[in-house]
């Protein structure tokens, strides 16, 4: 390899499943070098066939291999250049293993292994060039321990998290400093309009305001609002509308506090189209957005019906295959409907137990329940769309989910980012957490983070104590 200026690029060793969880991970190490071992091309090739997602992304790493190999008249050993296939992005160059490398590798380490082969041409690289600084990248654990132990540095694949920190992820909810209306206030404007109370404000806060941010304060008197417009130093505030009272409740349903007042103004506005609930469990989530959705649906009509879906990832062992048709194969992973239900349908104290029975009858027929795995050019008009566990997701996924919006359809992503059970995507990297950030400051999106338990004290100990 060719040294190409005086301060020589890393060069960055990949294992398979960087590949199988980001084909473009090949794109994605800007001025750096990327050296595949053939054990790599060879699981790629062992794991290319299926319906899942690692076989989807196997075949598209494989096709953007074969653009980059078979585009250019380039000597194999001088690497193949990454610039005219990631515009410019990644200025560095692909190398492919040609010559079996012989390793003096630890005899501990079986050889015929596919890990310790990579950890083995890691090996004779970091000798082969001392200058570089050779670096093994993998999302398996026990490989980089492996990789440390015999002296070559490892890492994660850090390129796909859209947030090193979540704790800074955007939570839709700005509290207003004690002296805000002092710094805020001067030339205030405030009218009315369809019942509404806005204010304009004026000062350097209003820069971090974000459209449909939920801004309050508790100085004083309580002040809840919903940013609905932010320009330059200006922005308005309208009053939110008071779900905690009962005159306002929804399909029986009240606000049990600040949080999920909000998210119930969210929910309800019709002008928002996309929303995202973030939050513990027993915060709510599915709660309220049910609660909203049948109001909508079956007493304004605004939506034809429901659909409800989420992804099928067991906590403990698999129980295997269930028998039935795609809805009734989706029932046990409906539990969190079925409570809902429940709480919803004992809300209306007056309708007798016959009553009841009927009504629930009428939500099972206008809530739908459909799998993931047939969401492909499908398209929904005027419906309500909740995908509930949106946190196992990834943003591919999401991306495929949400695009199914037709016209006049809102769709609701619920989860809780710190309850993951997908191999491979952490809090960083999670579908949910990529909404969140990527739809923040859209007029027609809403975020909200539910942060207090409503379940039972219980409940509330538990997920504090455990």
């Amino acid at each position: 390899m060719a040294r190409k200026s005086r301060v020589q690029p890393k060069l960055f060793v990949l294992d398979t499943n960087v590949l199988m969880h980001d084909p473009t991970s090949l794109f994605r190490f800007e001025e750096h070098d990327i050296y595949l071992p053939m054990t790599t091309l060879e699981e790629l090739d062992n794991n290319k066939k299926g319906m899942s997602e690692v076989a989807r992304n196997a075949r598209q790493a494989s096709r953007f291999l074969d653009e980059i190999v078979s585009g250019t008249c380039t000597d194999i050993h001088e690497g193949f250049p990454l610039a005219d296939h990631s515009g410019n992005v990644a200025t560095g160059s692909l190398y492919l293993q040609t010559l079996e490398v012989a390793s003096d590798m630890p005899i501990a380490l079986a050889a015929h292994k596919g890990d310790n082969q990579i950890l083995g041409v890691a090996l004779h690289l970091k000798r082969e060039y001392p200058t570089r600084q050779v670096t093994l990248v993998s999302k398996d654990i026990n490989m980089r321990i492996k990789a440390r132990a015999i002296g070559i540095a490892a890492e994660d694949y850090f390129s796909d998290k859209v947030l090193e920190d979540t704790d800074v992820l955007y939570t839709g909810i700005h509290e207003l400093p004690a002296d805000f209306w002092d710094s805020h206030g001067k030339h205030m404007e405030s009218w009315q309009d369809n019942g509404r109370t806005f204010y304009r404000v004026t000062g350097p806060l209003c820069r971090n305001f974000r459209v449909n941010e939920l801004a309050y304060s508790e100085t004083g008197a309580p002040f809840y609002a919903i940013v609905t417009e932010v320009k330059d130093k200006t922005a308005v505030l309208a009053l939110i509308k008071d779900y905690a009272h009962q005159k306002n409740n929804v399909w029986g349903v009240t606000a049990r506090n600040r949080e999920q007042n909000f998210a119930l103004n969210l929910l309800m506005n019709p002008e928002i189209d996309f929303i995202s609930l973030v939050g513990q469990a027993g915060t709510g989530k599915t709660l309220l957005t049910l609660a909203a959705g049948l109001t909508q649906t079956l007493e304004h009509k605004i939506y034809s019906e429901i659909i409800m879906t989420r992804v099928t990832v067991p906590v403990g062992e698999d129980i295997g295959f269930l028998p039935g048709s795609e809805e009734e194969k989706m029932n046990p992973w409906m539990g969190a409907l079925e409570d809902n239900l429940d709480v919803l349908n004992k809300s209306d104290e007056d309708a007798g137990e016959w009553g009841r029975a009927v009504t629930q009858d009428l939500l099972r027929t206008r809530i739908k329940v459909k799998s993931l795995n047939f969401m492909r050019g499908r398209t929904f008009l005027k419906k309500f769309v909740i995908i509930d566990e949106a946190q196992n997701l990834t943003p591919k996924q999401m991306k495929t989910l949400i695009t199914r919006a037709g016209p006049g359809t809102k769709v609701v992503c619920l989860g809780n980012i710190s309850q993951i059970d997908t191999p491979y995507l952490t809090e960083g990297s999670s579908g949910l957490t990529y909404v969140v950030d990527r739809f923040k400051g859209w007029p027609h999106n809403g975020h909200a983070t539910l942060q207090r338990g409503e379940r039972s004290r219980l409940a509330d100990y538990a997920s504090e104590a455990l």
